[in-house]
């Protein structure tokens, strides 16, 4: 049998691969693709977004409160009890006396309902509390204003180390909220000690809650940023290979 009918010849197999080549990229891109790409241009954008959305939704409760529109506040307070405790003693108050009362002035001038979580919202002359609690106000809020500023200083931020992490995010919250569920606890289970419960500042709670979602943000957006660049790099690659191949039909 004649050789040259049974094996294709270099010429023939190098053309072969170039025609699957070819067929492969004339492939439209996948939906799945697109998405992705589109997320990693966006993603700081999406993100900025849901922390505007969470920190400013629970100012709307109070806002309703005051304006006579309870159903829809009570349907804010409620969508936030799972994600935070609410309580009245550690909460910012609008349209009232003051921004925050204490654990004993609440007790006070409202009784035991304000120490229970989820429970006393506020009233018009003492003003109505947000639907999220000082701590988490100040993380959130904080997040936000780091993720804008990262997005307008374009992005040029060194990743914050672990370590420094731990020590300006991470431990002065712990120290701070730990001493408070500590006291508790103790108080539990040993009712009859002549102790009050350690309640922190709206200061402290403040300025822990800034910290952690300064480093927080310092920490994760330069690694996020870096990593959706490496991604959006592969799929505009495999974008432009498409496009050569094809004369421009398929472009991501």
């Amino acid at each position: 049998m004649d050789r040259s009918m049974s094996e294709p010849t270099p010429e023939e197999i190098l053309a072969e691969a170039q025609r699957r080549r070819a067929q492969r990229a004339t492939r439209r891109p996948s939906a799945a693709d697109r998405l992705l790409l589109w997320f990693v241009r966006h993603w700081l954008a999406i993100v900025n977004l849901g922390a505007l959305l969470y920190v400013g939704v629970p100012f709307l409760a109070p806002v309703l409160m005051h304006a006579g529109a309870e159903p829809p506040a009570r349907a804010i307070y409620a969508l936030y009890r799972p994600l935070c405790h609410q309580l009245p003693f550690r909460s910012w108050y609008l349209f009232g006396e003051q921004p925050a009362y204490t654990y004993d002035q609440l007790r006070q001038m409202v009784g035991e309902e304000a120490l229970v979580p989820h429970g006393y919202v506020g009233d018009p002359e003492l003003g109505y509390k947000v639907a999220l609690c000082q701590r988490d106000v100040a993380i959130y809020g904080t997040i936000l204003l780091a993720g804008l500023a990262f997005g307008l200083s374009r992005r040029r931020w060194r990743p914050l180390p672990l370590w420094a992490y731990l020590a300006f995010g991470v431990v002065p919250i712990a120290v701070d909220g730990g001493a408070q569920i500590l006291s508790y606890i103790v108080l539990t289970l040993f009712p009859t000690l002549p102790l009050p419960p350690l309640e922190s500042t709206p200061l402290r709670r403040t300025a822990t809650g800034f910290l952690f979602g300064l480093s927080t943000v310092w920490l994760a957006y330069p690694r996020l940023q870096e990593t959706a660049e490496e991604v959006r790099a592969a799929l505009e690659g495999k974008g432009r290979a498409a496009d050569r191949l094809t004369g421009g039909r398929f472009s991501l």
